[in-house]
Order: structure tokens, then C-alpha cells, then sequence
């Protein structure tokens, strides 16, 4: 699917904070198709990827020495300035900015209450991914967290999301969508007792593949490591891999 501009508060672009770009633009490169032209050094060598000449996620350097490789997401917003006001103003910490990214655009990066990290984004001459939902193609973030109620009321005060809970009435959700005006955009779900107990809440990433089974054997002989093999979930079937640097990222093959 094709897409021009998005609307306030729905996610439109993920990029992933390297520690070594070119193994990361290789790694990309031969999984999903992109062409992840080096950018300028200006900007640190951000590559702004594309599928078929459609934006689709950014390649950057980790945003300070000594961080982890990882992917984030960024919610697109009319007003950086003024949507990082509500963060702090509703219990989030903001990490880096409101600033200008030269002319492409105004961005920040914060927590939420919990402490798991999601991007802003100001859209001027870069709008977010021309195309998502296809093979190759940013599908999906989700929330893993350990405070279900405190996110549903932090991101609703802060981008106007609903949490729509998923399974029986009267337990904790087995999952809950973030809607935006009756869409959904968004996930999440609370931390489990068999993920790791270091993992701190989290945005993960997802990618759309034609093939999870294809796309998992393929993303090992380039380097990647499996967390999660292929699994059947009611969208489909996805995987939980790390790249050849380390960041961890989903693969989901949709239903249909």
C-alpha cells in the first residue's frame, strides 16, 4: 500500500540506530530488496532506504557510543514541540529534541512512563515510508510493556489512541490494539514470564515477507540469529530474529 502523507498520531516510519552500517545495509539489503543509498555526513551517513524507488525505513548510526543496535518507531505528529510537551507532562521522559532534521522534517525521541522508547516525527520534505504493508515493507510496532494500564493512559493523553483488548472479559487482555479514529495502528501486550528478565519494555518492529519460513532461513545465512522460530499467530505466521549487528526485529506473513 501506497502512501502520501499520514495522519497525527499514526506511526510512519521505523529506522534502525546501527552500530556498523555497512553490515547493516548489506544485511537489508539482500533480505527485504532495499537500495540503502549512503546518506550525507551531515547526518552521519543515514541511508533513507527504498523498494522499487518507495521510501520504506532509514539505516542510521546508534545515537550515542556505547548503545545498542535497535529499531524505532516513529508516530507521525503535526506539532513535535507540542506533543512533547504532553510526554512530560503525563509521566513520559524526552530523550533528544524537538529538533530540525535539516529539511526533511522535526523529531524527538522519548519513554514512556514504563520506560520503552518511541520516536516523533514533524514531517516536512521526508512524509514517512511511501509504502508499507507489502513484502519487504514496515507492517506493525507493538508495545511489549509491564504496566498495561499506565501505557493505555499515557498514549491516549499523548497521541489520542484507544486500547481495544482482545480475549475474554473480566482477565487481562491476550492483547490489545491501539486505534486511531476506528484504525488500527499499533499493538501490545504485557511482558511474560518466558521472555527474558533483562528485556525492558519495548516498540518491536515488523516487516511484512511473503515467506516467514523463507525469509527466516535467508536472514541466517546472512548473520541474523532466531529468538523466536516461525509461529502461527492469528494475523499469520512471524518470527523474532537480530540482525547481523544485533538489533532485534519481526517478520510477519499476513493471512491472505
Amino acid at each position: 500500500m501506497q502512501f502520501e502523507r499520514y495522519e497525527d498520531g499514526v506511526p510512519s516510519w521505523v529506522d534502525l540506530g546501527s552500530t556498523d552500517l555497512v553490515k547493516s545495509r548489506e544485511f537489508y539489503g539482500a533480505l527485504f530488496g532495499w537500495n540503502c543509498p549512503p546518506g550525507p555526513p551531515e547526518a552521519g551517513g543515514y541511508s533513507v532506504c527504498d523498494l522499487g524507488g518507495k521510501t520504506v525505513a532509514g539505516l542510521g548510526p546508534v545515537m550515542n557510543p556505547g548503545m545498542p543496535p535497535v529499531w524505532l518507531t516513529y508516530v507521525n505528529v503535526d506539532s513535535a514541540d507540542a506533543t512533547a510537551a504532553k510526554v512530560a507532562a503525563n509521566g513520559g521522559t524526552v530523550f533528544a529534541g524537538p529538533m530540525d532534521v535539516m529539511d526533511a522534517g522535526r523529531m524527538a525521541v522519548l519513554a514512556d512512563p514504563a520506560g520503552a522508547v518511541i520516536g516523533l516525527w514533524q514531517p516536512n520534505q521526508h512524509t514517512g515510508a511511501q509504502v508499507a504493508n507489502e513484502p519487504g515493507t514496515y507492517c506493525w510496532s507493538e508495545l511489549i510493556t509491564t504496566d498495561l494500564d499506565a501505557s493505555k493512559a499515557f498514549y491516549g493523553a499523548v497521541f489520542g489512541w484507544d486500547a481495544v483488548d482482545q480475549g475474554p472479559p473480566g482477565g487481562p487482555p491476550a492483547y490489545t490494539e491501539w486505534q486511531r479514529d476506528g484504525r488500527s495502528i499499533g499493538g501490545m501486550m504485557q511482558k511474560s514470564p518466558d521472555m527474558p528478565a533483562e528485556m525492558p519494555p519495548l516498540w518491536g518492529v515488523y516487516f511484512a515477507v511473503a515467506d516467514t519460513d523463507a525469509t527466516v532461513a535467508k536472514a541466517q545465512e546472512l548473520g541474523a540469529s532466531v529468538f523466536m522460530g516461525p509461529t502461527e499467530i492469528e494475523p499469520g505466521r512471524f518470527a523474532v530474529l537480530a540482525d547481523n549487528v544485533g538489533a532485534t526485529f519481526n517478520v510477519l506473513q499476513l493471512k491472505g
